[in-house]
């Protein structure tokens, strides 16, 4: 049974809850081919003749070029979503149905040299998305506590003091 159907937003397309999603149910997985910063930057003026950032980052330069629909998963400074296991995307709470689905994409980057400017327009919206690094700690807690963070960023974030 499909959880999600897809339509416009005041920031492209989108996908939205058919039926209400259960926290932890899974939505989707990610798809596409691993490629390489480079490859992800170059398969987007390929296509669509612009950056788009069209890569979900699963290692240090290594991406999934994302396929649709999870191409069209938008960000939000408060995410009813959040992706576990590099590339699964579950609900971290109850979702209502007709309501957008969105995760935050500072959960999986860590380049140092990525920004974006935010237009999720939520009451705690941050203006800038930027590395997992640069969010607040609390919010890095708590996102590392759901498991939502890319393995190899969260491997950085998780590691003992002795350890580091």
């Amino acid at each position: 049974m499909k959880k999600f159907y897809i339509m416009e937003t005041s920031l492209g397309k989108g996908i939205f809850a058919v039926r209400s999603i259960k926290r932890n149910e899974e939505i989707l997985r990610f798809k596409g081919p691993i490629v390489t910063g480079k490859q992800g930057m170059k398969l987007d003026f390929e296509r669509f003749g612009k950056r788009l950032g069209n890569s979900l980052q699963i290692k240090k330069d290594r991406y999934i070029y994302l396929e649709d629909p999870g191409r069209l998963v938008n960000h939000s400074c408060k995410p009813n979503s959040g992706i576990k296991e590099d590339k699964t995307l579950v609900a971290i709470r109850n979702i209502k149905k007709g309501e957008e689905i969105r995760y935050d994409y500072s959960t999986t980057i860590d380049e140092d040299d990525w920004s974006m400017k935010c237009k999720c327009g939520e009451k705690n919206c941050r203006k800038i998305i930027k590395d997992f690094r640069y969010l607040p700690k609390k919010i890095r807690e708590k996102y590392l506590k759901l498991g939502i963070v890319q393995k190899f960023i969260s491997k950085k974030f998780n590691k003992k003091p002795e350890d580091r």
